[in-house]
């Protein structure tokens, strides 16, 4: 009883918050529900992750909950995160033009226009970090949230520089640099890709 009482006051918030919701169906749709039990539960649902996952725009994560609760931090958030699109954009990751494809081998292969980036992962089921290796780079720890339909892969701004420098393919030293001076100056995020599952 007490968890339903739970579930119903998550999904009061949720309608709060997603004022622009046009239905019920939008707010009961099978993302939104996962979020709810992630709330509530503390843990995340087992997400099947094999499949293609296609680039939305870039991803941007406070890493500490003084930040998150704090407007400067998420203005700061926000502002960072139209920087990243633009610079990524200048490497070729824009909207559609890059994929991840998580194979049930624990190999996955990165595309970016024309340029194939293969590597292998390490996934738990339930956890919200992956390990990617990336062709001959080290392996590293990536912050994942995950829907059936969602995912954000998170980098630390040093690990993201790795990422890119290899799998840019127009990449030009000034705008990798210009990406190295933007992860500096907003010290305290994740900084990543947002990817939508395709069907």
């Amino acid at each position: 009883m007490k968890r339903i009482l739970i579930l119903a006051i998550v999904c009061m918030a949720m309608m709060a918050q997603n004022s622009y919701a046009q239905s019920w169906k939008d707010l009961l749709n099978k993302d939104n529900i996962e979020k709810v039990v992630n709330a509530v539960t503390g843990k995340s649902t087992t997400v099947d992750i094999t499949g293609t996952w296609v680039y939305t725009g870039a991803a941007i994560e406070l890493k500490s909950e003084n930040m998150l609760s704090n407007i400067g931090g998420k203005a700061a958030a926000e502002v960072a995160e139209g920087k990243l699109n633009e610079q990524l954009a200048k490497v070729g990751i824009t909207n559609g033009k890059m994929s991840f494809t998580f194979n049930s081998d624990s190999t996955f292969v990165t595309k970016v226009n024309k340029k194939t980036v293969k590597g292998t992962y390490s996934y738990q089921a339930g956890s919200d970090n992956i390990q990617l290796k990336f062709g001959n780079l080290i392996p590293m720890n990536v912050k994942m949230n995950c829907t059936s339909s969602q995912m954000d892969l998170l980098f630390n701004a040093d690990k993201l520089m790795n990422v890119l420098t290899l799998i840019a393919s127009k990449s030009k030293n000034t705008t990798l640099k210009t990406i190295g001076t933007l992860a500096e100056n907003y010290d305290g995020m994740l900084l990543g890709f947002s990817m939508q599952k395709q069907q």
